[in-house]
């Protein structure tokens, strides 16, 4: 049994491509699309004398429910992981902060400043930007109490 391959954007796109020209790549991803047009295959080619059960096809459909409720949460997920390391790295300016410099040595030093621009999140410690993985240990800076004039 063969499946046509999805069209989306122009591009052409089945189980083994990547829907880009060249060498065909494993796409391993399984999307609700997909699963439908397997299903619809499935029910056109099934033997007339012999239709598929209908507790299959309500297996099946449930299966696409739960796929799409798994991907939909790990979307979440990986959107709240983001937002969490966002949140660390924002509120560690102003406190102390320790990491290893490219020779292996320990380097501390005020955080002044926080990026979000790259897939991690970076802090800047006296002038350097150190990613928020890279940290080795973090305390609070001590303030100094003004003495009052004699």
């Amino acid at each position: 049994m063969s499946i046509p391959a999805t069209t989306s954007g122009g591009a052409s796109a089945s189980l083994y491509t990547s829907g880009v020209a060249g060498t065909p790549t494993a796409n391993n991803q399984m999307n609700s699309q997909m699963f439908l047009q397997l299903l619809v295959t499935q029910l056109k080619t099934q033997n007339p004398d012999s239709p598929m059960d209908s507790n299959t096809l309500i297996t099946q459909t449930s299966q696409l429910a739960s796929m799409q409720a798994l991907s939909t949460l790990s979307d979440t997920q990986s959107s709240n992981y983001s937002l969490q390391q966002r949140e660390s790295a924002s509120a560690l300016i102003g406190l102390t902060a320790s990491y290893l410099d490219s020779n292996g040595v320990t380097q501390s030093g005020e955080v002044t400043g926080a990026s979000f621009s790259g897939t991690t999140p970076t802090v800047t410690i006296g002038g350097v930007s150190v990613g928020l993985g890279s940290l080795t240990a973090g305390k609070k800076t001590p303030t100094v109490a003004a003495t009052p004039a004699a």
